[in-house]
């Protein structure tokens, strides 16, 4: 099985247990990222904004462009009186569970609106287990006043900082 068709079956899988699962008028909050376009289209496919819900809280502004492109009301978090649930991808899981999330580029926001959700479904194919955390790099967002203070702290704990950047050189600026 190729990698699209296994991120389609997680994303289908995610919208289905998303139906079974979320209160009827619920929002729900959506994360970023390859596996969540697919599960966004599958929900729309599904008819499930505004027949099932009203609507989503999104972590990322490609995520709310995605979602406004499809007719899904998006709201901000502090419009939510709750959040059922969180739907997210991973980078990487390791066997306990533990994940390394944030390499699109949405590190702060996703945290955010996974915090502020009663349950995070993350929906992942067998491609993100690995037996031990690292072949991803670490995303850590910083300020940029910050980054050669924190860089020489990350190399002082055996790290190697990286600065991401935009394909101009630009430094990347996350959502």
């Amino acid at each position: 099985m190729d990698q699209y068709a296994l991120k389609q079956r997680a994303a289908l899988a995610g919208a289905d247990y998303v139906q079974a699962h979320a209160p009827k008028g619920a929002l729900l909050g959506v994360g970023a990222g390859s596996t969540v376009n697919i599960l966004i289209d599958a929900l729309v496919a599904q008819q499930a904004f505004g027949r099932h819900f009203r609507g989503a809280v999104s972590s990322s502004r490609a995520t709310t462009a995605r979602l406004e492109s499809c007719g899904v009301p998006v709201f901000e978090l502090n419009q939510a009186d709750a959040l059922p649930l969180y739907l997210d991808g991973a980078d990487e899981i390791d066997p306990h569970g533990r994940m390394i999330k944030g390499g699109g580029g949405a590190l702060t926001g996703e945290k955010i609106v996974a915090a502020a959700a009663k349950v995070f479904v993350c929906i992942a194919d067998v491609s993100k287990y690995v037996p031990l955390l690292g072949r991803f790099a670490l995303p850590v967002e910083v300020v940029p006043m910050a980054y050669a203070m924190l860089s020489q702290r990350f190399a002082a704990l055996g790290g190697t900082p990286r600065l991401r950047c935009m394909p101009d050189g630009a430094p990347y600026l996350t959502d």
